[in-house]
């Protein structure tokens, strides 16, 4: 896993030793709205195995996160027809660091400050590695992919755009 200093001891790291999740830390240099292409460039890795953590919410206000492949886009309306409600937005950015505790750009899915229902693209399953946030722009963590949606209890939906 690498020497402590090596990489940030965020939440989601501490949520990952906890649930007892084998990782391999990636640090690249964040560049502001270069998303999951950036990212999987540096790393030298397919961008549909780089999983983005996206903080929605529904028309209640009730948040939510949805991951999906860096290289595909959510179909909300999918989504909220999933989860029997009229319409999922994407939080503002203030109010996904409200609910998760981390910046946009450095948003994971483990570790949030409250914990939050988490849906996943059926197809990042198949994944055997996947690369995710890690809880801190420009810090990625490559986990298996069955392990840790588990740990996150991530429900399979169908939301590709």
């Amino acid at each position: 896993m690498g020497r402590q200093a090596d990489y940030p001891v965020t939440n989601a790291v501490r949520a990952l030793r906890a649930s007892r999740i084998a990782f391999v830390p990636h640090l690249y240099e964040y560049v502001e709205r270069g998303g999951t292409a950036h990212s999987a460039q540096c790393l030298g890795v397919a961008e549909h195995s780089v999983v983005k953590t996206i903080v929605l919410e529904t028309d209640a206000r009730l948040p939510l996160i949805c991951l999906q492949h860096g290289d595909r886009e959510i179909s909300l309306k999918n989504l909220a027809r999933h989860l029997g409600v009229k319409t999922v937005r994407p939080c503002e950015p203030e109010t996904a660091t409200r609910h998760t505790g981390y910046k946009v750009g450095g948003t994971s899915p483990f570790g949030t400050r409250k914990p939050l229902p988490v849906f996943v693209e059926r197809t990042v399953t198949l994944l055997p590695r996947m690369f995710i946030n890690g809880g801190h722009r420009g810090f990625l963590v490559e986990v298996d992919t069955a392990a840790a949606l588990a740990a996150l209890a991530a429900q399979p939906v169908d939301v590709t755009a």
